[in-house]
């Protein structure tokens, strides 16, 4: 992750720029600093997974139970000084970094690949050395924080732009996690996780002040610097040519250096002393051999733009400038956005969502040792934007394009228009089609759809627009949202709007009062406030993103500003999974299980759980059973065997059986009448097809209802599991409750099997797809009883599976306790009466099969049991890597 070679770079070649801290000593300094103020750490959770996984065993899908117990200690360890925790998880995968997304599954499926093979040659656990973290993790780390009673959010664009806003201008003492993007970013100090030792509270601060002092270059030249070096946006090969110049002309080759140090003194040094000559005078694309890249490079530099931040590299020479009132353009870090330039579309403008909530440079906040900054580095942006602020270069302005014309602008007018608008050029076809996204599912356009409707800017889509709109093309002037193109998610907030909230969640705020909704999210995690925000807010930045390229603007699948907002808000919150990302952009992701690829037996998780997303995609988008809507097609990023992960598998809704129809949305979210939980339970079981099952789950108890709900709709879809596998992983919910986590920690397996492996991640992908369904369907169910910590432990399961495979009877599988005894017959019976009722039989595997699991001859799909009532038909396409389904009801 991150600067391509630059973690290598600081630890071998620059030690002085790492300083070892105590968080305890930082955290007095900033209160005698700032008296009220509590010190505050955010937290990249995702860079932090590993360090909290401290169990030993992991190979067997998770110890759960140690794992929640560390997640504690850690946590503890902070409060006890004072200091307050800010958790943020990645909430969806940016288009600009997907290729880089892809790559790393890919390398991540060899891995797996590799796990595999010692297992079966070994029969054990391989070392810490293959170490790989069990399915789930990061999706369950959220609840069990909030469990824990901890902030925790989940980003609407990539993580460690949010991270580093939020520590920006929430003056945090620092932000934790193990990422050189951080090194990038003007923000305040970053803390290594790698080297945190929890029992002192010490760790190891990356000076970014000090990578500057020793590449000879400002802050303002690092984002430059990322880019020109490879980072997860711009591909490292794009300027490999271009560094080995810079290195065959570095005079100063460092002989105690390796090669990627001298690249990166090479190119700092190609930065001071070349670029900076005809800095402010000429484009970046006349110093660089940028070429067809130049668009994706100005993205890549300028998504290390926090709000209020603008880079010098973007400014042209000043002669000639158009220039504004101060009162009218604003690209400062004042918190009060100007009247007249509206940073969003949202008419109403946000309370708690400022560009910068301390102007002022942060006081107490160790930035480095060094005490005097060096000239050239911008600490701070200045609060207050001075007059005569750029906002078109060109010299000459064309005539009929004017800049501000009305002394009163009204809200939606742009600050910035283009000032030759190209004929014939849509304004809204990306010229180069990223690879592996569809540019349009349905080969019809639907009328009525206005191509730049949508008044929040995406990621990469720069908010200056042509002023002459193009008759037919509405350029977002309506202030009506069309249907299926939300303008707005809600000009008036309404207040007193009651929606469905997680029982156990502790927010008492309606997720749905509009200004509630923007104090609580984080800077960056409001969709209005997305990186061209910040972008924008600068003209000489706006005048090199007019010439890039034009891109698709994203339409949302869900038309209901009403719903979106609320969707938005469960998000934001990490209360929901993969629910937002479905209805805002259609496309969700997943990454990679422990699932080996050569046992054709036993499927893999994306396609035994695919039947459940279909359907709740018919219940977040419809599934145009009624033929007057098309079917919306959903763009699915799942990692299995075979998938070369060049396309996403585009795949369509299910229509779902549930008696009186499939509920709208509204009734299940915001109706808080008597009923409407059994209506949420209905759809929540129609998702998995067994609403002939109601009656038998409803006399479950807790924890035990989901887990059934889930071993039932496993059993009926894969016709590979036995009854052993069943007695396993009933009698192990059940002796889970009854084990210390102690008594966890010490059990010791004969050895590892590994179809075992695949059936524990098999079963906790489970879980995550039933916080899903849950989510969607409007929480019927408490959150806590699917939690893994509550009904599975990946090392308990293995030795129920071990037992049943060896013939132990059930009483020693429930270790000769007669109440777990009675337990498990009254689970066992709920599942084999619900598996019947759909046909399907649960035999042992003596008497079921003959042959080893794993070598079997292939069939196609010979693991799935097709419903009558499904109503679909699977197909291949490999030449395409495109896995398409079609169904009845389309």
């Amino acid at each position: 992750m991150g600067v391509r070679g630059l973690q290598g770079f600081v630890g071998s070649s620059c030690p002085h720029i790492c300083t070892v801290v105590n968080f305890r000593e930082l955290a007095e300094h900033h209160r005698n600093k700032h008296p009220g103020s509590a010190p505050t750490i955010v937290v990249d959770a995702m860079c932090c997974l590993r360090y909290w996984y401290t169990p030993e065993s992991w190979i067997c899908g998770g110890q759960w139970r140690e794992y929640f117990s560390a997640l504690r200690d850690f946590v503890k360890t902070f409060t006890t000084v004072g200091i307050k925790l800010v958790f943020f998880f990645d909430g969806m995968v940016e288009q600009e970094k997907r290729g880089e997304w892809v790559k790393r599954r890919l390398k991540n499926n060899r891995e797996i690949s590799r796990v595999f093979h010692y297992i079966k040659s070994h029969r054990e656990q391989p070392g810490r050395n293959m170490f790989f973290i069990p399915s789930g993790l990061a999706i369950f780390t959220r609840f069990a924080l909030k469990t824990l009673g901890q902030e925790t959010l989940c980003s609407l664009q990539e993580a460690d732009y949010e991270v580093a806003s939020y520590g920006l201008q929430n003056n945090c003492l620092g932000i934790l996690g193990e990422d050189t993007d951080y090194l990038i970013y003007d923000t305040c100090p970053y803390f290594s996780i790698g080297d945190l030792c929890l029992e002192s509270l010490s760790t190891v601060m990356l000076c970014r002040e000090k990578l500057c002092e020793s590449l000879a270059i400002s802050l303002a030249d690092l984002p430059l610097l990322a880019c020109l070096l490879g980072n997860d946006i711009v591909p490292e090969g794009m300027f490999e040519s271009f560094r080995y110049k810079c290195l065959s002309s570095y005079t100063s080759l460092k002989e105690n250096f390796d090669k990627k140090g001298n690249v990166i003194l090479a190119v700092a040094d190609h930065i001071s002393k070349v670029l900076h000559l005809h800095q402010g005078e000429k484009k970046l694309e006349e110093m660089l051999p940028l070429g067809p890249n130049k668009a994706l490079f100005y993205k890549g530099v300028a998504s290390y733009l926090l709000p209020g931040q603008k880079s010098p590299w973007f400014f042209q020479k000043p002669k000639g400038l158009i220039t504004l009132p101060k009162q009218v353009v604003s690209m400062s870090s004042d918190p009060e956005p100007k009247q007249g330039v509206p940073m969003c579309a949202d008419p109403e403008p946000k309370q708690g969502v400022p560009v910068c909530a301390d102007p002022e440079p942060k006081q107490g906040v160790p930035v480095c040792a060094d005490p005097e900054p060096k000239q050239g580095v911008p600490v701070c942006a200045d609060p207050e934007p001075k007059q005569g602020v750029p906002v078109c270069a060109d010299p000459e302005p064309k005539q009929g394009v004017p800049v501000c014309a009305d002394p009163e602008p009204k809200q939606g007018v742009p600050v910035c228009a283009d000032p030759e608008p190209k004929q014939g050029v849509p304004m809204c076809v990306d010229p180069e089609p990223k690879q592996g996204v569809p540019m349009c599912v349905d080969p019809e356009p639907k009328q009525g759809v206005p191509m730049c409707a949508d008044p929040e800017p995406k990621q990469g889509v720069p908010m200056c627009v042509d002023p002459e709109p193009k008759q037919g093309v509405p350029m977002c002037a309506d202030p009506e949202p069309k249907q299926g193109v939300p303008m707005c998610a809600d000009p008036e907030p309404k207040q007193g709007v009651p929606i469905c909230i997680d029982p156990e969640s502790r927010q008492g705020v309606p997720m749905y009062a509009h200004t509630a909704i923007k104090q609580k999210l984080p800077l960056g995690a409001d969709p209005e406030f997305k990186l061209e925000a910040s972008m924008c807010t600068d003209p000489a930045i706006k005048q090199d993103l007019m010439h890039m390229e034009p891109e698709v603007k994203q339409v949302t699948m869900v038309s209901d500003p009403e719903i979106l907002k609320v969707a938005r808000a469960h998000h934001v919150q990490a209360e929901s999974y993969l629910v937002y990302n479905i209805m805002s952009s259609g496309e969700i992701e997943c990454g990679n299980t422990l699932e080996d690829a050569l046992d054709q037996a036993l499927p893999s998780q994306a396609f035994v759980y695919r039947p459940v997303r279909q359907r709740v995609y018919a219940l977040l988008l419809g599934a145009g059973a009624d033929g007057a809507s098309p079917c919306p097609t959903v763009k699915e990023w799942f990692v299995y065997s075979g998938n070369p992960l060049r396309h996403p598998d585009l795949v369509r809704p299910l229509q779902m059986n549930i008696p009186g129809g499939t509920p709208n949305l509204k009734s299940l979210w915001l109706n808080q009448e008597p009923g409407v939980q059994g209506r949420r339970l209905d759809a929540l079981l129609g998702c998995f097809d067994l609403s002939s099952s109601r009656e038998e789950l409803q006399a479950v108890e807790n924890p035990y209802k989901a887990l059934c709900c889930l071993l039932i709709y496993l059993f009926v879809q894969v016709d590979t599991l036995c009854l052993e596998d069943l007695h396993a992983f009933i009698a192990q919910a059940l002796c889970l409750q009854g084990k210390s986590t102690v008594q966890l920690v010490d059990l010791q397996l004969d050895y590892i099997d590994p179809r075992a492996v695949q059936l524990g991640s098999l079963l906790v992908r489970g879980l995550t797809t039933l916080v899903l369904v849950n989510s969607a369907c409007g929480f019927p169910w408490r959150t806590s009883d699917f939690m893994p910590w509550h009904v599975f432990d990946g090392k308990l399961f293995h030795q129920k599976y071990l037992q049943a495979e060896k013939g132990h009877s059930v009483e020693a599988l429930v270790e000769q306790n007669r109440s777990r005894l009675t337990k498990f017959h009254a689970l066992k019976s709920v599942v084999c009466k619900a598996c019947v009722k759909e046909n399907r039989r649960i035999v042992s595997r003596q008497h079921g099969r003959s042959q080893q699991p794993g070598n079997r001859p292939y069939e196609p799909d010979h693991w799935r049991r097709y419903s009558s009532s499904s109503g679909f038909q699977v197909s291949y396409h490999w030449d395409q890597k495109l896995y398409l389904i079609q169904f009845q009801s389309c």
